[in-house]
């Protein structure tokens, strides 16, 4: 199972909320604390990166369930 930043279960379909600022790679602007990302999937990523979703403005990403929160 796996768990947000403050040890909430995520699941399938869950709004999250982001909760520090993240660099993104190959964009000069960054996501901001509070971007909401909606409808995650949680994957078996690499390196880490276990919830997939869609960030407005930046398109298909992969994040770390520690740099979200459950909204």
């Amino acid at each position: 199972e796996i768990r947000d930043s403050v040890g909430n279960v995520l699941a399938d379909g869950d709004t999250v909320v982001v909760v520090r600022d993240l660099k993104v790679k190959g964009s000069p602007t960054s996501i901001k604390v509070g971007t909401k990302v909606r409808g995650i999937r949680l994957v078996d990523g690499v390196d880490g990166h276990d919830i997939d979703c869609n960030v407005d403005g930046f398109g298909q990403m992969q994040l770390k369930s520690s740099v979200v929160k459950k909204a």
